[in-house]
């Protein structure tokens, strides 16, 4: 009796996706809402405002929006 060779499959091993770093969401202090409403009333551009607060310009813009203000040159 000849018996058949038998082959397993074999799963090619993927290489594990690379670690993002994980997202740190930084709260907003009372001193940082002062801060918005400032530059607001000033006009600063937001990519100033963005460097000078350490935030991206989404997250001014959206906690913009929750306070009701307007940013950038012209609201």
């Amino acid at each position: 009796m000849v018996k058949k060779a038998t082959t397993k499959k074999t799963i090619a091993k993927k290489a594990a996706p690379a670690k993002s770093a994980r997202r740190v969401i930084k709260p907003w202090t009372k001193d940082d809402v002062r801060s918005l409403k400032a530059h607001s009333k000033a006009r600063t551009p937001v990519e100033k405002i963005s460097k000078e607060m350490k935030r991206t310009v989404g997250a001014l813009r959206r906690r913009a929006g929750i306070l009701g203000i307007g940013l950038g040159e012209r609201h």
